[in-house]
């Protein structure tokens, strides 16, 4: 989660899903108490286009990380 911190980011689904359309995402961060809803058009396009993805505890603990100050369900590392 470093990459996070120190790397150009989006964050929540809706820039997570833009990203991966123009494929420019190079990790994906998932919430593991994200809804499947909201997260499961990004994983299938995560995983159709090789993009590691990266599975986190919570929605809090990924906002925390990127340093927002509401929880998240998704961000990305953009290439």
């Amino acid at each position: 989660m470093k990459r996070l911190k120190t790397r150009h980011i989006v964050v929540g689904a809706k820039q997570v899903t833009k990203l991966l359309e123009r494929k420019q995402a190079e990790v994906v961060y998932i919430a593991k108490n994200a809804e499947d809803r909201v997260v499961r058009r990004i994983l299938e396009m995560a995983k159709e286009q090789g993009v590691e993805l990266v599975m986190v505890e919570s929605m809090k603990e990924l906002g925390e990380a990127c340093n927002v100050e509401v929880e998240t369900a998704t961000a990305a590392v953009l290439k």
